[in-house]
């Protein structure tokens, strides 16, 4: 891994955003290609979804919705280890969406003047597992809980067709599916299936949705970011990361192993590790080599951790390492320090926050409770992982009666003739004929 040397630096904010290690991955390159494929299901549908699973999955369904009756054959046949875990996460990340749903408010701003705050869940969401180099049940439950926590009524889900499985749904991610009582799903990937997610094929009855969830690759991403406007997305999600903070205290073999987890993901994923302490910087770089080559996808773990997007930093304190953290906004964060309260209180960016030498982002990944799917390329900057509150759109109600209204009549009409709308005043004057 890369060193980056910042002791006895004190970086601008504008710097700090230069000297972040980060893979050079593009949306933009995909985004002709993208837009191709979404044309051709607007245009074709079910014929192009087969022949776009046929071109880039090995093979197409016999059906691109999946009949029920095989979803709840899949859900009989996963075996009874994966079942309990999958059970468990569902009902951790129940109760902890639990808290994202916000209550109804009531505000009296005088005598018969009121505003209400609700908040109403969008009526049908399409969800996206991915495929590629891992199966993810887990993502199924990350999109599928927050989604029906905030009480949305129609639930699409979509994963790409698998050669190995005749073209078919995985069948880990039909019985996650079946465990959560999703009946609508697809056997459709790519930035076609985020296409037809977004306009609704009609030969096999699937209906527009009104957002789009879950990560993929880069053709996703582009996908999702050509049909924003047309439904809303959560992000456009990237490579995986994760940053440690860490200091004298941690255990350098915990950290190490940390690291390659999220390395194993993909050859672009990023592992950066901030410590005030070229010590235990060392420390890291040798259980790094042996855990990197000792696990089973070392060839992919050692691209990314030789990459750019990878590094140890080496700051003068820990105040810096914060500023270095939230400069770059990391999708998942450890604070493996003394005091982690006290550095947390300096953090304000990040996607999620693991606290401590037994919270791992594998932890996050499957059983916290917490969500997994989180902002990536210093998206935490501006926005959140997905929750409840993902669906969930807040609208104020007004209620004014005759008196509120003509108690601050005056002033409407003051300012409707300022900003020269004298049709504005006249609609409240019209209701306080002289």
């Amino acid at each position: 891994m890369q060193t980056i040397d910042l002791r006895g630096m004190t970086p601008s904010r504008a710097q700090y955003l230069e000297l972040v290690p980060r893979a050079v991955t593009d949306v933009a390159v995909a985004q002709d290609a993208a837009q191709q494929l979404i044309d051709d299901v607007r245009e074709r549908g079910v014929d192009a979804l087969r022949a776009q699973a046929e071109r880039f999955d090995g093979g197409e369904a016999a059906s691109i919705r999946v009949p029920e009756a095989e979803i709840a054959a899949a859900v009989d046949a996963l075996p009874q280890g994966v079942r309990a875990a999958l059970d468990e996460a569902i009902d951790r990340v129940r109760k902890a969406t639990a808290a994202q749903i916000p209550p109804a408010a009531r505000t009296e701003l005088g005598p018969g003047a009121v505003v209400e705050q609700r908040w109403q869940p969008v009526e049908r969401v399409g969800l996206y597992v991915p495929g590629g180099k891992a199966v993810y049940p887990s993502s199924v439950v990350m999109n599928v809980v927050p989604a029906q926590a905030a009480g949305v009524r129609s639930i699409a889900l979509a994963s790409p067709p698998q050669a190995e499985f005749g073209g078919g749904v995985h069948p880990t991610i039909l019985g996650a599916a079946g465990l959560l009582g999703i009946t609508e799903v697809y056997a459709m990937g790519g930035a076609g299936a985020i296409g037809a997610l977004a306009y609704g094929v009609h030969d096999i009855g699937l209906e527009p949705v009104q957002i789009i969830t879950g990560p993929g690759n880069v053709y996703v991403a582009a996908a999702k970011r050509i049909v924003r406007g047309r439904t809303g997305i959560d992000s456009e999600a990237g490579p995986t990361e994760i940053l440690i903070i860490a200091d004298e205290s941690a255990n350098a073999a915990y950290v190490a192993a940390d690291l390659v987890s999220q390395a194993e993901h993909d050859e672009l994923a990023a592992a950066v590790l901030v410590t005030t302490s070229p010590a235990f910087a060392d420390e890291v770089r040798v259980e790094l080599e042996g855990c990197a080559n000792g696990t089973p996808h070392a060839e992919r773990v050692l691209v990314a951790l030789g990459g750019q997007q990878s590094a140890i930093v080496l700051v003068d304190d820990l105040a810096a390492a914060a500023r270095f953290s939230d400069a770059y906004g990391p999708e998942h964060l450890e604070l493996q320090v003394q005091d982690a309260d006290a550095v947390l209180a300096s953090i304000h960016s990040a996607g999620a926050i693991f606290i401590g030498s037994y919270s791992p982002v594998s932890l996050g990944d499957y059983l916290a409770g917490s969500n997994h799917v989180l902002p990536t390329g210093g998206q935490s900057r501006f926005s959140s992982g997905l929750g409840a509150y993902t669906f969930l759109r807040p609208q104020q109600v007004i209620r004014y009666d005759h008196d509120a209204l003509e108690a601050v009549s005056a002033n409407i009409h003051d300012l409707a003739n300022s900003e020269n709308l004298p049709a504005h005043a006249e609609a409240v004057a019209a209701r306080f004929p002289r």
